[in-house]
């Protein structure tokens, strides 16, 4: 087989919307186009058993096929063809395959900066991608980055446990179990210690000044559907930060329930919505 199996996830299984209703129809093909690509690499850098010659092998077959120089990837060259007909740029693709790369020979990370420069390729590429997909002007980057590096650390210790026991992958910073007289093996516990839940709280409280700078992203965007997404998300993540401050993710699941997250949703709503409520009010309000 060219391509290593696949986990069986779908855009429905992920931590976060993909895709979701708020997508306008005619871009939801290149959306999932996307995301098909990019769980496709995914599965290959954390695929267990597979050694990281064989991985970065694979990713490169998905890499030479998007780059056109290879048909060898069925999914990859779809992609391609779509981006070329959207004019939109491979870049986000394939710095995102340079995260898929780093997760095929990297296990640790060293302190903060070495995680965010990490996000900046495996997180930020997707925001840009969704920006460029809806004509949004690229000054909203800084905040989209803030926002794709908060989602992407939410997910490291949600799954930090299960990452550490399952493929030996640890995105907690070494420094910070360090400075709590811990070191990874701690991750491996049925329930974190008092230790492990003060590192995972002061990264929460780190993510959370991400989420500052990110709000004010969805009040930006000039699409109104992808500005209800981004504010969505917003929402939730904000949420989840929140509880993960408090809660122990190696004893139980820190997600949202279908009516939290509902709740969430319309919070996100008004994220988006509320500015330009605001704004709409003032211009008609009489001088």
């Amino acid at each position: 087989m060219t391509i290593a199996e696949g986990s069986g996830k779908g855009h429905t299984d992920e931590n976060f919307p993909v895709g979701s209703v708020l997508i306008a129809p005619r871009n939801r093909p290149v959306v999932l186009a996307f995301y098909r690509v990019a769980r496709m690499a995914d599965d290959v850098a954390d695929k267990p058993g597979l050694p990281p010659e064989e991985k970065l092998r694979q990713l490169k077959l998905i890499e030479t096929t998007l780059l056109g120089r290879s048909d060898a990837v069925p999914q990859a060259a779809r992609l391609r063809q779509i981006l070329a007909d959207r004019r939109i740029t491979l870049d986000h693709i394939l710095d995102l395959l340079e995260a898929f790369r780093r997760d095929a020979v990297k296990s640790r990370y060293c302190d903060w900066d070495e995680l965010m420069d990490y996000c900046r390729y495996s997180a930020a590429p997707v925001g840009r991608f969704m920006l460029d997909v809806h004509g949004q002007a690229r000054s909203t980057w800084p905040a989209n980055d803030a926002l794709c590096a908060a989602l992407q650390v939410i997910n490291h210790l949600q799954d930090c446990g299960k990452d550490y026991r399952q493929i030996d992958r640890v995105y907690v910073p070494l420094d910070a179990l360090a400075a709590a007289g811990v070191d990874v093996t701690v991750l491996a516990a049925d329930r974190a210690s008092p230790a492990l839940h003060g590192v995972i709280a002061g990264l929460a409280a780190r993510t959370a000044q991400l989420l500052l700078v990110s709000r004010g992203l969805a009040p930006a965007l000039t699409d109104l559907r992808i500005a209800m997404e981004v504010g969505v998300i917003q929402a939730i993540a904000e949420d989840l930060v929140g509880r993960l401050r408090r809660r122990d993710p190696l004893s139980e699941r820190v997600h949202l329930t279908p009516i939290e997250a509902m709740g969430a949703a319309l919070r996100g709503v008004g994220i988006a919505l509320g500015p330009r409520v605001a704004g709409r009010q003032s211009r008609l309000a009489p001088a």
